[in-house]
């Protein structure tokens, strides 16, 4: 219920702040929300008027209607309105919409914004009140119908050349193409053999041994590339001294981190915690509407969740100083200067950090769920980190000369740990105790304990995760904060992708997919052409250039592509392929349909007959360990493998193709590997063109 004795009305987006308001504004004010977006373009048709300069068509959401009334209202009454949607452009596109939904008198109307939920950032935002920023309503405004004109008009090209229920989006669709090349490269990777050779050491005394790797003949680096070429070294090597011919002591700093942005966190929360990019919003969402905190309260204990700036406030900057210099010691108070900005940064609010720093995560630990508080715990220690001093390390390097040839050993210890004492994700990692003392003599002759070879085979690329896919969207300019986790989310509820045990893989579907958009739509995919429109949004939201032009230069371009699409790609089209398997229900041939997960088995005979089956398609290779037909099979997600007609009797698997030839090396079965066929077993290493 609206406060009938409330003078002023603030509409915030979510329900779950408005509790949190309330409780910081008092009585005279009145808190209700919109819960989200009023307005949009409809689902049912484009809602953009081409032909009348690309004017949207915007109509109430369904169901917001009691809401809507309920809100005008509360406005009619109220001497003044603050609008307070979230800080960025979606928020205040929602403001915008709400003047016109709830027919507000502009007199009376204030847009107010807080980038975190405490008493003193809501009351501040009270009294520096503002105009809507058209700019920024531009800026969305442009991306909706930009999105809108794709999805709308690419998506039937592909329900027409593939099947219904497909979808196609100006950022969705290079994402795939991002999974889909690092999938090719991975295909089609070819590893390369190479060794590696360690003398374990000892000092003359010390009965702790080091270990030193060979680097090659003085300032020259060799890498055996073969067991001969190691033999020959190895050889060389016999009866050698092992004499020191250089210690050299240093320092080395490690900088703190910067504090979290969205992609930072959403890596981080991958990474550290195995929290998807959805999950993670959701609950950084929850931190930073407000969480019920024993003995405060509703608070927001986060600042705004959707971000690319690393920018600090200086209130913020100097409440860490004195909690820092208090609890660790003025040593570890860090520079005063704020992060670094991304290139691409909007800069429109503060990194993620928490809003009081003294609200420590033990404190509140009993206040939040598990997964709450193990995100808090995460923000909260890399902001701390963030404004400490940086980690010291003593290093100490050694070249040994052994005849002909050079071997180094290095060691680091940490003499003034800083941010390490509060965030060390690596831990371990960058710190190296293999050599027994720091003072070791110039020209000492050491033991020879050991000589070590190790036979190494290059690795493929790694398979994109969700956190590494974000950081490429983030490094190659596409998409912003708020469309990582949506973005990711579509392509799996779609099926073009699929995630078995965080990797992400491209799946058949998405792999035809893919190729459509490659062909048809080469500049939608294209990852340039997509940073460069993030570029001319940013400009309109500057206020450098108007939506419209943007929309006009895009669109005719565009509009070609997609009746060239509709009348050239009849051939992509995934026919009705008729088998030799009969349906056992009617006696039709069945055939192959494309559904969701691939293909599949159908009677033709439907509906009258629904009988299907599982597809595999037969490579014409024999199956190494049983001798069965090898056929081609997908994980319950979707990924392609090759795997023996009789599983589960034979459990024969590879993800790469098979071919009906042994290695001459060794015996073992062969594989395609792009253009190249190599030996199953990697150790071999056999490989030709």
């Amino acid at each position: 219920m609206v406060n009938k004795l409330a003078k002023n009305l603030v509409i915030v987006e979510s329900p779950a702040k408005v509790k949190t308001i309330r409780k910081f504004l008092g009585s005279g004010y009145g808190v209700e929300a919109s819960m989200g977006h009023v307005r949009d373009l409809p689902k049912s048709q484009l809602g953009v008027d081409i032909k009348n300069d690309f004017e949207p068509k915007y109509i109430t959401i369904r169901g917001k209607g009691e809401l809507l009334a309920k809100l005008r209202k509360a406005a009619k009454s109220a001497d003044r309105v603050y609008l307070a949607t979230d800080p960025d452009r979606e928020g205040e596109a929602i403001a915008w919409h709400l003047i016109s939904a709830l027919n507000l008198d502009e007199k009376k109307i204030r847009r107010i914004t807080f980038n975190e939920i405490t008493k003193n950032a809501v009351k501040a935002s009270i009294k520096t009140g503002r105009e809507i920023d058209m700019n920024l309503v531009d800026a969305q405004q442009a991306r909706r119908i930009l999105d809108r004109i794709v999805g709308y008009e690419i998506s039937p090209v592909l329900w027409k050349k593939v099947k219904r229920g497909l979808s196609a989006g100006r950022v969705q669709s290079v994402a795939v193409r991002i999974v889909a090349k690092r999938e090719k490269e991975i295909e089609e990777f070819v590893p390369s053999e190479y060794w590696t050779i360690e003398a374990e050491l000892a000092i003359p005394g010390k009965k702790k041994p080091f270990v030193a790797k060979f680097s090659g003949i003085e300032d020259e680096k060799i890498v055996p590339a073969s067991k001969e070429e190691t033999d020959e070294i190895l050889a060389r090597l016999q009866g050698a001294s092992y004499v020191v011919e250089d210690v050299r002591h240093g320092e080395r700093k490690k900088k703190p981190p910067l504090p979290y942005t969205t992609s930072t966190l959403q890596q981080d929360a991958a990474n550290l915690l195995g929290f998807s990019t959805s999950k993670t919003m959701r609950i950084a969402q929850q931190l930073y509407e407000g969480v019920d905190i024993s003995g405060e309260g509703t608070v927001g204990i986060i600042t705004y969740l959707r971000t690319d700036s690393t920018r600090v406030s200086d209130e913020a900057m100097a409440a860490a100083a004195d909690y820092i210099g208090s609890e660790y010691g003025e040593q570890y108070r860090g520079s005063e200067k704020s992060g670094n900005q991304n290139r691409n940064s909007q800069d429109a609010h503060e990194a993620i950090r928490p809003t009081d720093i003294r609200r420590t995560p033990v404190k509140v630990k009993e206040s939040l769920s598990r997964d709450q508080f193990r995100l808090y715990q995460l923000i909260w220690r890399r902001f701390t980190a963030s404004r400490m001093a940086s980690a010291v390390y003593d290093t100490m390097n050694v070249r040994i000369v052994a005849g002909e040839y050079l071997f180094t050993a290095s060691d680091s210890r940490v003499v003034f740990p800083g941010f390490l004492d509060v965030y060390n994700p690596a831990e371990g990692e960058d710190e190296e105790k293999g050599i027994p003392v720091r003072d070791i003599p110039k020209d000492l002759e050491l033991e020879l304990k050991d000589l070590m070879p190790e036979q190494h085979f290059t690795q493929p690329p790694a398979h994109y995760t969700e956190a590494s896919l974000v950081r490429a969207l983030e490094e190659k300019g596409i998409g912003r904060p708020s469309t990582y986790a949506p973005t990711i989310a579509t392509i799996l509820g779609r099926h073009y992708i699929a995630k078995e045990k965080k990797n992400l893989f491209i799946t058949e579907l998405g792999t035809v997919v893919d190729g459509i958009m490659q062909q048809a739509f080469p500049q939608i995919v294209d990852e340039d052409f997509t940073a460069n429109m993030e570029m001319l949004l940013d400009g309109i939201a500057d206020g450098k250039i108007a939506w419209k032009t943007i929309v006009r230069n895009f669109y005719p371009d565009f509009e070609e592509e997609v009746l060239r699409a509709n009348e050239e790609l009849g051939e992509v089209k995934v026919a009705d392929e008729v088998t030799d398997v009969v349906c056992e229900n009617c006696g039709r041939n069945m055939v192959i349909k494309y559904g969701p997960h691939g293909k599949f088995l159908a009677c033709p005979g439907f509906p009258e007959c629904r009988n299907t089956k599982p597809f595999y398609e037969r490579i014409g290779v024999a199956c190494p360990e049983c001798g069965g037909d090898v056929v081609l099979r997908r994980t319950k997600k979707g990924r392609l493998y090759y795997g023996c007609e009789n599983n589960p009797g034979c459990g024969f698997m590879s993800w790469s193709r098979p071919l009906d030839k042994k290695c001459p090396k060794c015996g073992k079965y062969m594989v395609r590997r792009g253009s190249r066929d190599v030996c199953s077993d990697e150790k071999c290493g056999y490989s030709e063109n």
